[in-house]
């Protein structure tokens, strides 16, 4: 039994149910879950069309061509030709063993949980009492604001900031905790602004919402920072908060802190549940992208079917998809701080490379972290044109653990903006072989 039809959960019950297992699919909205219709697929649309300068209507067009205009029969019927029986409704776990949607029981040897994530609206005075967008309404919807102001100034929030500029709405993002993407590495916050700035986007750092009321003319905002914005529309992108409310999970003796996700092991699995329970996706809280909840879903998959397999987190990509494109990977300053892991870094900006002065594209900047005590490349974060691609080999060097004197003997082609991790990646072999050099100096007699 499978609880969530999104992309974990399809992958997990198609490969079951080809291996030959009795799989049920429980599905309560749109078979493939958030990502075809209300999140990756049509905010890429809509920024590409946004880079290529076409007009609101085609945008639109393409939007709801790529979605299937948010009808899920073709997964339907893939699910049905890998021979998954899919129940329409919301399903809650009744009692070991047995789940119950809409009022009918079913039984279950295995229960894999894959109920993604749903946004967070912030507590705020009047914001319960005003029409709001979440980031499903504002990627499905035909409707362009003509002033839209913007909660959160995470990957969401700036994605869709600069889709709804580019296309002639006045934007404003709020944002309370003084920079864009405060998750990452300061500088691609900075890079962002910057873009953003350029485009027109007013950008309020450092301020949160305080009140919010209806005007004759629209909506009133009061900013904790004295200012205030009016808009047509108020786009909520505070983040996502893991889908465990509701489930019955506590049948199985599973307990959940509100806004905390499904607490796995290293095989996706829940440890402190009675019975087979695994989970993937958004609902672990692990690493909520597209790709990890593939990741995660492989991995339940191989454990289901006999094959021991632990998931590895240290390389998963974040990626934001803006112009130019923001590209996070491992470990992040912050979150190096946070456990105390002191690193070393190396940069480079990309005007400095020969593709930036071909392509007329001099925006970004590349970093690469090793951990000092280690010797190993252990993050990096790069905005520029392209990065998600040409950055991938340092995904792969995190996951690898390769070594940094590997790495910086490493040829790119020119001119690319690959090139850009050559200066800072023998920066890194240097200082690190110089401080083994030293250490075994201190240690000889």
């Amino acid at each position: 039994m499978v609880l969530g039809g999104g992309t974990a959960g399809e992958l997990v019950a198609a490969g079951l149910a080809r291996a030959g297992r009795d799989v049920a699919l429980v599905e309560n909205r749109l078979v493939g879950g958030e990502s075809p219709y209300f999140a990756c697929v049509p905010s890429k649309s809509l920024l590409l069309s946004a880079r290529r300068g076409e007009t609101w209507e085609m945008a639109l067009a393409r939007r709801d061509e790529l979605t299937g205009r948010r009808s899920d029969d073709p997964a339907v019927a893939r699910m049905a030709e890998a021979g998954v029986t899919v129940l329409r409704g919301k399903g809650r776990v009744a009692a070991p063993g047995r789940v119950e949607v809409d009022g009918v029981e079913h039984g279950f040897a295995d229960l894999v949980v894959c109920t993604g994530s749903e946004p967070v609206v912030p507590a705020a005075d009047g914001l319960a009492d005003v029409p709001l967008w979440t980031s499903d309404e504002a990627l499905s919807v035909p409707d362009l604001p003509r002033r839209l102001v913007i909660l959160g100034g995470g990957p969401v929030g700036c994605e869709l900031a600069q889709v709804y500029a580019a296309f002639g709405s006045q934007v404003a993002v709020v944002e309370a905790s003084g920079r864009l993407l405060p998750a990452e590495a300061p500088f691609a916050g900075e890079v962002l602004a910057d873009e953003l700035r350029r485009m027109g986007v007013d950008l309020r750092l450092g301020a949160g919402l305080g009140d919010i009321e209806r005007k004759d003319t629209g909506l009133r905002l009061w900013l904790s920072d004295g200012g205030t914005l009016d808009a047509d529309r108020v786009l909520v992108a505070a983040g996502r908060r893991p889908r465990v409310e509701g489930l019955g999970l506590e049948h199985l003796g599973v307990a959940v802190a509100p806004g905390h996700g499904l607490p796995v092991d290293e095989t996706c699995r829940v440890p402190s549940a009675t019975g087979s329970v695994w989970a993937a996706g958004d609902v672990t809280g692990v690493a909520r992208t597209t790709h990890a909840a593939r990741y995660q879903a492989r991995v339940v998959l191989s454990n289901l079917l006999g094959r021991r397999r632990e998931a590895d987190y240290r390389a998963i990509p974040r990626v934001v998809y803006t112009n130019p494109t923001v590209y996070s990977v491992g470990i992040s300053p912050r979150r190096a701080a946070e456990l105390g892991i002191d690193l070393r870094t190396a940069g480079y900006d990309l005007a400095a490379t020969a593709r930036a002065a071909v392509g007329a594209d001099e925006r970004g900047r590349v970093e690469l972290y090793a951990d000092r005590a280690r010797g190993l490349l252990v993050g990096a974060a790069a905005a520029g044109l392209g990065a998600e691609e040409w950055m991938s080999e340092i995904a792969l060097a995190i996951r690898a653990e390769t070594p940094l004197s590997l790495l910086a003997d490493v040829v790119h082609a020119f001119p690319t903006y690959g090139e850009s991790v050559e200066a800072p990646l023998r920066e890194l072999a240097a200082a690190c072989a110089a401080a083994r050099d030293e250490s075994t100096r201190e240690e000889d007699p």
